[in-house]
């Protein structure tokens, strides 16, 4: 059963404390990479065998299979995919950012221009559960910003399958390539490249902790977007809430897996008693009620407090992955979230909601990073180029000083590459 806790009642600490799962797989994921670095496609193929019980002739999905298993989907369903990746891509249009180009100076431009990056490489969990939406939220806004190559990993059955619905995701998303790979193995594969399968710049997207163990290790060598963890939501309820929407909001994320964290904060000790007990009853009901109760008692919380401002503030400490806003006037309290990864404002907008459809993205920081990562986002597939010019006579106004600083500093050849030019003189 989900635990209550009230301000003031018990330790702060108690309230903040967090379960994160420790991942000790770092020495397994080391000797992955090293493997697929010094063998390559053969790395890949053992792992294929020994972790995903196939053997493949090759990683890449054929135009025939991606054909196929778009003639496997409902029509509907490509419907609702279509209607999404245009929520999505509308939403991530108006992130675009344009360079500038300044002359405050006589003799001297100064700018900045915004390039994609050429190469990206997204994984895609396909498990025991498989993400279409992922597909959308990572490929979309890189081909707004011009990504020309979005190569995708993502495991495959037994039968050596991809399932279908990630493939028609990734047709209608406009990913330029799609790998039978997973795990650390993937991962490795996308930062350093094989026989078949390209190196990339950067490496986006969600996994298993062996997954997020790799993208640790090879960032430096390729760009990563962050180390993802567990789901996370947090409601701020008001007393006039429905338990029932509430208790549904908090499962929608504690199904995720074991180690997901879903807490309420709320001002109404009679709304905490019965979303504890609401959640009982509908655990009862959910296809996943192990994993979600698992997670209920692990990590689950309704915390009490003395009103919605004093709420406001420990969830600005907890830095949310996913936050919702249950009261009548949410656009009152929007200003004063500093710290989540998003914001769900109003009592008819589950989380749900940003996960598959309306448009914001749905790859979050979780564990307290909102305090100093944003979600995924164009910015995430772009990089600046910094330029500058100076005519002879605009630096002859200004290299004595540049000289003198670089000097200052101990950088005599910094000064010297200024003063030359004027020795003359």
């Amino acid at each position: 059963m989900i635990k209550i806790y009230e301000v003031g009642k018990i330790k702060e600490e108690e309230i903040f404390a967090r379960n994160e799962p420790v991942s000790e797989v770092g020495d397994i994921v080391r000797e992955i990479i090293d493997n697929v670095k010094t063998k390559g496609d053969k790395a890949l193929g053992e792992y294929l065998e020994k972790f995903d019980g196939v053997k493949l002739s090759q990683f890449k999905v054929s135009k025939e299979e991606i054909e196929e298993a778009l003639g496997q989907v409902e029509t509907e369903f490509l419907d609702i995919l279509k209607e999404a990746e245009s929520n999505i891509r509308a939403f991530h249009e108006k992130q675009v950012r344009q360079g500038f180009m300044m002359t405050n100076k006589a003799g001297v431009i100064l700018g900045q221009r915004v390039v994609p990056i050429e190469k990206v490489g997204i994984y895609v969990p396909g498990g025991t559960a498989a993400y279409p939406s992922t597909v959308l939220m990572d490929a979309v806004p890189a081909k707004i910003a011009g990504v020309s190559e979005i190569m995708m990993v993502t495991p495959p059955n037994k039968e050596g399958k991809v399932n279908p619905y990630i493939l028609a995701a990734a047709k209608i998303a406009g990913v330029t390539s799609v790998y039978k790979l997973g795990g650390a193995q993937a991962v490795a594969a996308l930062a350093f490249g094989t026989e078949s399968v390209p190196k990339v710049d950067k490496i986006v997207g969600p996994g298993n902790a062996f997954v997020a163990e790799a993208k640790k290790q090879v960032f430096g060598q390729v760009g990563i977007d962050m180390i993802a963890g567990p789901s996370e939501v947090l409601v701020l309820a008001d007393g006039k809430s429905n338990p029932r929407f509430v208790a549904a909001d908090l499962l929608s994320q504690a199904e995720h897996d074991k180690n997901a964290s879903c807490v309420l904060i709320t001002e109404s000790e009679t709304l905490a008693t019965e979303v504890r007990d609401e959640i009982e009853n509908q655990l009862r009901t959910l296809e996943r009620e192990e994993i979600a109760r698992a997670s209920v008692e692990n990590n689950g919380k309704i915390i009490i407090c003395k009103d919605l401002l004093q709420g406001i503030e420990i969830a600005n400490r907890i830095a949310p992955e996913h936050m919702e806003v249950c009261v009548d006037e949410p656009f009152n309290y929007l200003g004063l979230i500093k710290n989540a990864g998003s914001v769900f404002l109003g009592r008819y907008n589950a989380e749900p909601t940003g996960d598959y459809f309306a448009g914001p993205n749905h790859t979050l920081p979780t564990s307290g990073t909102a305090k100093f990562y944003s979600p995924l986002s164009v910015e995430d597939f772009v990089k600046n180029i910094q330029y500058s010019y100076y005519t002879k006579e605009a630096l002859r106004e200004d290299y004595e000083k540049i000289s003198y600083f670089a000097k200052k500093e101990g950088l005599t050849a910094h000064a010297r590459a200024v003063d030359i030019r004027f020795e003359e003189e």
